[in-house]
C-alpha cells in the first residue's frame, strides 16, 4: 500500500472550514477580484464562515476605507496591514456581542497587482489573515508577499486563490507544526507558478516558530528564489528592502566568514562607491550571498548548513541573501526586479574559469553569450579580489580563458565591467575557509587569529 496521502482539493479545504462552526470571518480583497473568497462560495456553506467579503477596487474608495499610504503605493505590507486592522477590529466590534464567546473570529486580506503577458509588470501581492485560536482568544497572525510567475492573468487569479485558501487552512489546523503548515501552503500549487519573498508570524500560537529557519526551507523546497536576512537577523521582503539602492554583494560560501572575507567585503564596497561617486550611505547596501546549490564544487548546503552561516554573518552585522541561483545573471536579475541603480558583485579570481566555461550555459540558446550579456550592464560591474596562494595569485590580469571566450572576455575587460579590487602585493594573506576548518577538526586554536572575533562562539558550539 502506498505511504503517499492524497492533498486535498482546494474546494475541500475550503468546505473544511465552512463546515467548522468554530470559524466566522470576513475577506477584503484589493486588486485581483475575489478569488479566495469565490472558492469558499464556490465550496458551500459559506454562509456558516462568511460574514462579509469587500473589494475596495477603486483607488479613492480604498484610500476613504483605509486610509493614504505615504509611499502612495497600495500593494505593500502596510495596507495589508491597515486592511487587517479595520476588518478584524470591525468584526468582533459588530459580532462579539451576539457570538464571541462560542467563535473565533478572523479576518483574511490580500491586496494584489495582476500582470498580463505582454507587459513588463511584475504580478505580485501581499496576503495575510488575522485570527483567533480560541474563542475570545488573542489575535495571530500570518502574513507574506508573494511573485506570480505565470504569464497569463487568468493563471495568476486562480493560484492566488488556492494560496489564499492553504494559508487559512494550515493557520486553523496545521500550525502546530512548522513543516506541516508549510507543506499544506502549497497544495495544488504547481512549482515555479509562484515565489514566496517572506512570511511573518506573530502571535502566541508561533512562539516556537523560528522564522529564519521557516523562510530558508522554502528556498530549500524551491517555494522561494531568495531569501533575504537583514543585519539584525530578521528576515526582509527583498523588493522593499533593496529598492531604490546600489547594491554591493559579495559571493561565497563563507564556510565560515574568514578575516579575508572581511578584507574583500571592505575594500570592494570601498571601490565600488568611488566607482559610482556614492555620496550618501542611506542609498548604498552591502551584504553576503550563497547559494544553496554549487555548481561548481557540486554540493548543496542543508537548511541546517544554511542557518548556521547566516547566524555567522548576522553576528558580523551583515546582511545576507540566500539563493537557489547557480548562475551569476539569475543573481543579477532578481537584484534588477528591485532596482536599476549601479550593482557590484565581488568574488576571488578563482571563479573566473567557470564563469566564462560555456559549458555552464548550455541550457540558454545563445550560450556563453547570453549568459555574460544578461550578467553585465552599463551599471553592472564585476569586482575581482586575488585568489592567492603559496605557489601562485591569480588576477584578471593572470587569467586566460578558452579561445570560444577570449574576445568575450576582452570586451568586457577593456570597458572596465571586471575590474581588479587590489593587487597581490597588497596581500598580507589571503586565508582559505578549507585552511580553518582543516585547523578546527585537528583542534588547533590557531583558527582563532584567522575568523573575526565575535563568531568565534558559534563556531566553537
Amino acid at each position: 500500500m502506498s505511504k503517499h496521502t492524497r492533498t486535498q482539493t482546494t474546494l475541500e479545504k475550503a468546505l473544511d472550514i465552512n463546515s467548522d462552526p468554530n470559524f466566522y470571518g470576513s475577506f477584503a480583497e484589493i486588486g485581483a477580484g475575489q478569488e479566495v473568497a469565490r472558492q469558499f462560495f464556490q465550496a458551500g456553506k459559506a454562509s456558516q464562515t462568511i460574514a462579509l467579503t469587500i473589494s475596495a477596487y477603486d483607488m479613492t474608495y480604498s484610500d476613504i476605507i483605509y486610509g493614504k499610504e505615504k509611499s502612495g503605493r497600495y500593494v505593500c505590507d502596510s495596507r495589508l496591514i491597515k486592511m487587517l486592522d479595520r476588518e478584524y477590529v470591525k468584526l468582533i466590534e459588530r459580532l462579539k456581542p451576539s457570538r464571541g464567546d462560542k467563535t473565533c473570529f478572523f479576518s483574511f486580506a490580500d491586496t494584489v497587482a495582476t500582470a498580463s503577458e505582454g507587459t513588463r509588470k511584475t504580478c505580485h501581492g501581499w496576503i495575510g489573515v488575522r485570527f483567533q485560536a480560541n474563542a475570545g482568544g488573542e489575535a495571530q497572525q500570518v502574513i507574506l508577499h508573494v511573485r506570480m510567475l505565470d504569464r497569463h492573468r487568468l493563471q495568476q487569479q486562480e493560484t492566488l486563490s488556492k494560496l489564499g485558501v492553504n494559508l487559512i487552512h494550515s493557520s486553523f489546523y496545521k500550525r502546530k507544526n512548522p513543516t506541516d503548515f508549510l507543506d499544506g501552503l502549497f497544495d495544488q500549487i504547481k512549482l515555479d507558478s509562484l515565489a514566496i519573498d517572506v512570511i511573518h508570524f506573530s502571535g502566541e500560537e508561533f512562539k516556537k516558530y523560528d522564522e529564519v529557519l521557516f523562510n530558508l526551507n522554502l528556498v530549500e523546497k524551491g517555494w522561494a528564489e531568495a531569501i533575504l536576512i537583514d543585519a539584525n537577523g530578521i528576515v526582509q521582503n527583498p523588493a522593499d528592502y533593496l529598492w531604490n539602492k546600489n547594491i554591493f554583494i559579495q559571493r561565497g560560501a563563507f564556510q565560515p566568514v574568514t578575516n579575508t572575507h572581511l578584507d574583500i567585503y571592505q575594500r570592494g564596497i570601498e571601490h565600488f562607491r568611488k566607482e559610482f561617486a556614492i555620496k550618501n550611505n542611506n542609498d548604498l547596501l552591502g551584504f553576503f550571498e550563497f547559494t544553496i546549490d554549487n555548481s561548481i564544487k557540486k554540493t548543496h548546503v542543508t537548511v541546517e548548513e544554511s542557518l548556521a552561516r547566516v547566524r555567522m554573518i548576522s553576528q558580523l552585522g551583515i546582511p545576507t541573501l540566500v539563493t537557489k541561483f547557480t548562475l551569476f545573471y539569475k543573481l543579477k536579475e532578481f537584484i534588477r526586479l528591485s532596482t536599476n541603480k549601479p550593482l557590484g558583485i565581488v568574488i576571488g579570481a578563482s571563479h573566473l574559469e567557470k564563469l566564462f566555461d560555456e559549458n555552464f550555459y548550455f541550457d540558454l540558446s545563445g550560450g556563453i553569450l547570453e549568459g555574460l550579456g544578461k550578467l553585465f550592464g552599463r551599471f553592472t560591474r564585476l569586482y575581482i579580489y586575488p585568489h592567492k596562494t603559496a605557489e601562485l595569485c591569480l588576477l584578471t590580469k593572470s587569467f586566460f580563458p578558452k579561445p570560444a571566450a577570449k574576445h568575450i572576455w576582452t570586451h568586457f575587460v577593456e570597458n572596465k565591467m571586471i575590474q581588479d579590487i587590489a593587487g597581490c602585493d597588497e596581500l598580507k594573506e589571503f586565508i582559505h575557509s578549507e585552511d580553518v576548518n582543516k585547523l578546527i577538526k585537528r583542534k588547533d586554536k590557531a583558527w582563532k587569529k584567522l575568523v573575526p572575533e565575535k563568531i568565534h562562539r558559534l563556531i566553537e558550539k
